[in-house]
């Protein structure tokens, strides 16, 4: 537990570096996404850079080309993969500022990959003109005029494509986990790529504001974990050089609308404990899960007095993969 500690707090502090008090390229608070973690244009390297396999799971000289075209990415690949026996996919989307790495060692879903058995990856967003990197997610966040045109969106719908080439990906089980822009852009995904992916964990994130602008086609399940003292994505919404986000409460509720569940919230589930600064229990759930089209559900776990990067305790990775993995598509 003290060596974890000691990681936490070392994370903590990186993070609240990358974000610091200014946002995006003309300066909105909000880009300030300290918990992102990956480092476009570069392999993130390490001992979990495996190569990449054939079609059927099996290594082939054909496929040794890195992943992700000019934005390098390695997959995980946990010890109990067998080629030809479909596995989840989980991709993790860093904050504005952030990397992919540095999102990983703040949250640590490694060591939960190699334990569940799934396929991991953590690729970068693009580095805009103040050297920063970020996801052009939604018009509140996080690219400006002169980044307007980069297409995460497509970027990161092929990279799902090119790891189901080379590895074997079970496609009803997608999953997309994000951090602030991170989490934006995991809503931009569940919206105009829901035929591929089953579920996303957004922390700190938010959806469109105008929900006319989410073209999912199919249910998509949705958590949201927000803390309601967050002062950079703020709890109850707010603006982002002038563009609007919704709140935490309402993007919840708009994706249970699109999800075709019934709009009267579930609050009877036992509080949660996921933020190791705050005394108890002190996270409320709200659950919209009734008459949900399958593959549906939306669900939001506010953590009371959180902040924009909580001090998780060791059970909150675990929480949110295990929500991710008990909703894959129908």
């Amino acid at each position: 537990m003290r060596l974890r500690s000691a990681r936490n707090v070392a994370v903590f502090f990186a993070l609240a570096a990358c974000s610091g008090n200014s946002e995006h390229p003309s300066g909105p608070a909000a880009s300030a996404d300290a918990a992102d973690v990956a480092t476009p244009g570069e392999s993130d390297g390490g001992s979990d850079a495996l190569s990449e396999n054939g079609g059927d799971g099996s290594v082939g000289e054909a496929d040794a080309g890195p992943l992700g075209g000019d934005r390098p990415v390695d997959v995980h690949v946990p010890p109990g993969y067998v080629p030809g026996v479909p596995a989840p996919l989980v991709l993790l989307l860093h904050g504005y500022t952030a990397s992919g790495l540095l999102e990983e060692a703040y949250l640590g879903l490694t060591a939960l990959s190699d334990e569940k058995g799934f396929l991991y990856a953590y690729p970068d967003g693009t580095i805009d003109a103040l050297g920063n990197r970020f996801w052009n997610a939604t018009d509140a966040c996080c690219s400006s005029a002169s980044t307007m045109n980069i297409d995460d969106s497509g970027y990161l719908s092929g990279l799902i494509t090119q790891i189901e080439s080379r590895y074997t990906v079970d496609p009803k089980k997608v999953y997309f986990v994000g951090h602030s822009n991170g989490g934006f852009m995991s809503y931009r995904m569940a919206c105009d790529h829901s035929d591929q992916i089953a579920a996303i964990a957004s922390l700190a994130g938010a959806m469109f504001s105008d929900v006319t602008q989410c073209h999912a086609t199919a249910p998509v399940n949705i958590l949201e974990i927000h803390g309601t003292a967050d002062t950079v994505i703020n709890y109850m919404g707010g603006a982002i050089q002038g563009n609007a986000y919704p709140s935490a409460e309402t993007t919840v509720l708009d994706w249970a609308t699109l999800d075709g569940c019934g709009t009267t919230p579930d609050t009877t589930a036992p509080p949660l404990d996921l933020e190791s600064a705050l005394p108890g229990a002190e996270t409320t759930v709200t659950v919209y899960g009734s008459g949900c089209r399958p593959g549906g559900r939306a669900e939001l776990w506010a953590i009371q007095g959180g902040s924009h990067i909580p001090s998780f305790t060791p059970n909150f990775a675990r929480d949110v993969v295990e929500f991710l993995l008990a909703h894959p598509k129908p």
